[in-house]
């Protein structure tokens, strides 16, 4: 069983900053990506940020230069540092997992290429 669980959203103003995180827990066996995204009323979920497995990292231009993520991977925790946030942050944000198999004896991760989506957590932003 895997689940996801955000945290860490809140209201804030203009220019403040805000840290999600998000937890993935599950079998021990395989390894996480680690992938946020957002959806504003009205629009479409997009890509906000990743990190994989091995910490590379991925940013939105919409981000990028604002946003860090980060990982723990001791507990598959991911952490999302935003920073000069903006009106047009306020969104649910998601964070989804996908399942990776380990270095070796691949075939332990049965569920690997399997996504899973936490419930999500509010950021507002208002000016």
């Amino acid at each position: 069983q895997v689940q996801v669980v955000e945290s860490g959203g809140d209201s804030v103003q203009v220019g403040g900053s805000l840290r999600l995180s998000c937890a993935a827990s599950g079998p021990t066996v395989c390894r996480y990506d680690l992938t946020w995204y957002r959806q504003a009323p009205g629009k479409e979920r997009e890509f906000v940020s990743g990190i994989d497995k091995d910490g590379r990292t991925t940013y939105s231009d919409s981000v990028k230069g604002r946003f860090t993520i980060s990982r723990d991977n001791t507990d598959n925790t991911a952490y999302l540092q935003m920073n000069s946030l903006k009106p047009e942050d306020t969104a649910m944000y998601y964070c989804k997992t996908t399942l990776r198999p380990p270095g070796v004896a691949a075939w332990l991760c049965s569920g690997a290429g399997s996504n899973y989506w936490g419930q999500g957590t509010q950021v507002t932003v208002s000016s």
